[in-house]
């Protein structure tokens, strides 16, 4: 015997436990006649009337009551373990917000050796910079430079320093003199620039400035050979790895840092703890 779908027993229960095809049709988000459709599909289907209509309104049968009586339980459960199986999978997730070009550049190509470390922790990363609402962004977790103030009850821990320094492609004629030079930077740091030219002592006098709007677009520039961009090490560790950047200046420190920010003291929640521990020694290496 082939059973009816399972659509067409929700909207039977629904509209039994409400006694009204009308109320069922509000709680389900449809219209009066698809709960209409759905349920007289189903006494077809059953050959029996589950329902008498007597001028507008609705009355179970004895029929609809025996079956009432197996699918009220039944999608109760069913509730029931799905409300289960979800709070099973948010207690193995993690929501770590990231800058961007961090997050492209530097932490989504390390994520593959956490979860062959962690496999029961799902990592779910969301990009974003700047001031951190942790419940209105639904996040457990945020990687950011202190270069905003957070409420003291957040918990901040140091991972590295912030290191920055020119980089641009071996072929590219890089000299100290920057007036011959192309500067790339990106507008979501428009000082970096003369950051580095005041830590590092060197006067910038370039005749020709390219400004992007994000680095992962200042860092493509650099690469296609367009000039020479400011930019953190963090952004470029395995592009110098590779050799598809160098950096003929070095890095230098700008006063700030990056920190692992939690709304919760870390040892309250396992898994951030765990996550804190790998990213530490990571930015380490």
């Amino acid at each position: 015997m082939q059973i009816p779908n399972l659509t067409a027993f929700r909207y039977f229960d629904t509209a039994a436990q409400a006694g009204s095809f009308v109320q069922a049709a509000q709680l389900l988000h449809v219209t009066h006649g698809a709960v209409s459709r759905q349920i007289r599909a189903l006494e077809e289907s059953l050959r029996v009337e589950l329902f008498e209509r007597r001028n507008r309104a609705v009355f179970l049968t004895p029929a609809g009551r025996q079956l009432l009586h197996v699918t009220a339980p039944m999608f109760e459960r069913l509730e029931d373990v799905v409300h289960q199986l979800q709070q099973s999978q948010r207690e193995h997730a993690l929501a770590v917000s990231c800058e961007p070009t961090i997050a492209m550049k530097w932490l989504i190509p390390r994520l593959g050796g956490f979860q062959a470390l962690h496999p029961n922790i799902t990592v779910h990363l969301i990009t974003a910079g700047g001031p951190v609402n942790f419940a209105q962004m639904g996040v457990d977790l945020a990687i950011r430079r202190d270069d905003f103030h957070w409420a003291d009850s957040v918990c901040g821990l140091k991972l590295c320093e912030e290191r920055i320094g020119p980089v641009c492609q071996a072929q590219y004629p890089h000299t100290q003199d920057t007036a011959k030079q192309v500067l790339i930077q990106s507008s979501s740091r428009p000082q970096a620039w003369a950051t580095w030219a005041r830590l590092s002592g060197q006067p910038i006098r370039a005749a020709n400035k390219l400004e992007l709007e994000h680095f992962y677009l200042c860092i493509q520039a650099a690469l296609s050979g367009q000039g020479m961009a400011i930019v953190s090490h963090l952004m470029v560790e395995d592009e110098l790895q590779s050799g598809q950047l160098i950096a003929p200046q070095g890095f230098i420190p700008d006063g700030s840092a990056y920190y692992l920010l939690s709304p919760q003291a870390l040892d309250q929640n396992p898994r951030a703890e765990v996550f804190a521990d790998w990213l530490s020694e990571q930015m380490a290496t």
